[in-house]
């Protein structure tokens, strides 16, 4: 096994495994191919991974058939339901192979109507976009704003907002407003450089509250009203300034979080979120879809099928 670019993906038979008590085995049908799968890949969490023995294989959203419940599972999922999962990689245990045995508590039932490759890209996205607005605290009628809102996570933040009665401002380039729009923002600004100064010019005092999902960190500070909140994606934390509340989105505090993942279901089904795949991939072609990823521009998810 070697790191590298997207050529370094292989494809390897791993050992079968069964689902044991409070577990669920899953029949993998489609993965989606977020940004960390690529740092799995070109070695970026070679630390985090040298605790794991190799081969290490990438994936946080897995969505197929259950076709394995062990003992002591509660969440009322069945073999032959169709489903979807979060998952943490560790070594080989990621959601780029075709079985995958889980807690229960981190697989639900797909959203009704949807294919394996809508479903994949709703769980990790979907949570951690959850859990950034729990952080917040927001109650209805607050605002809220946006970065990287035409992104998988920027836009679960957006409709996730707007379900919950916030006022949204988001970020866009011109080629996105259309979308953003769509996914619901009260305002869209353009994106990068001058978004905390544009957010000023519309609301003078400040938003309640920012989730920076592309990642602008310091640069996006400003934006927020004395008091107010912030939350971050990979891992930036402000020094204390403003009496700013500033606080870390890590996804795997809702791993085991099935109301929340059962929830999204939910919403999805309802209309409420909408599951966007940027294209689909069979697992021997997995390293495109790894380069057409880090070559920027996908809106939605692409998605590795088995």
């Amino acid at each position: 096994m070697q790191y590298g670019g997207p050529a370094a993906l292989e494809v390897l038979d791993v050992p079968e495994q069964h689902a044991g008590p409070g577990q669920v085995r899953l029949r993998v049908h489609a993965a989606a191919v977020n940004p960390t799968d690529t740092y799995v890949r070109n070695g970026d969490r070679a630390e985090i991974q040298k605790a794991d023995p190799p081969p290490y294989v990438p994936g946080m959203d897995a969505a197929g058939v259950v076709d394995e419940v062990g003992p002591g599972v509660g969440t009322g999922i069945e073999v032959g339901d169709r489903a979807m999962a979060i998952v943490l990689p560790q070594g080989a245990h990621g959601a780029y192979r075709e079985s995958l045995v889980l807690p229960a508590e981190s697989v639900t039932r797909a959203p009704a109507g949807s294919s394996h490759a809508e479903a994949c890209t709703l769980p990790m996205n979907g949570l951690t976009a959850r859990r950034s607005l729990d952080l917040l605290e927001l109650q209805p009628g607050q605002i809220l704003a946006v970065t990287g809102a035409a992104g998988a996570y920027g836009g679960y933040v957006v409709q996730l907002a707007k379900a919950a009665g916030l006022v949204v401002v988001a970020d866009a380039s011109d080629a996105d407003r259309a979308l953003v729009s769509a996914l619901g923002a009260d305002a869209v600004l353009p994106r990068g450089e001058g978004f905390a100064d544009a957010v000023r010019q519309c609301y003078p005092d400040g938003v309640d509250a920012l989730a920076d999902g592309a990642v602008q960190n310091e640069a996006v500070i400003a934006a927020v009203r004395d008091g107010g909140a912030f939350t971050s994606v990979r891992a930036f934390k402000a020094p204390p300034q403003r009496d700013i509340t500033f606080s870390v989105t890590w996804v795997r505090e809702y791993l085991r979080n099935h109301a929340a993942l059962d929830e999204l279901r939910r919403q999805a089904e309802a209309g409420v979120v909408t599951l966007r795949v940027a294209g689909t991939y069979p697992a021997e072609r997995a390293a495109e879809a790894h380069a057409r990823l880090e070559a920027g521009g996908s809106r939605g998810r692409l998605v590795i099928e088995f």
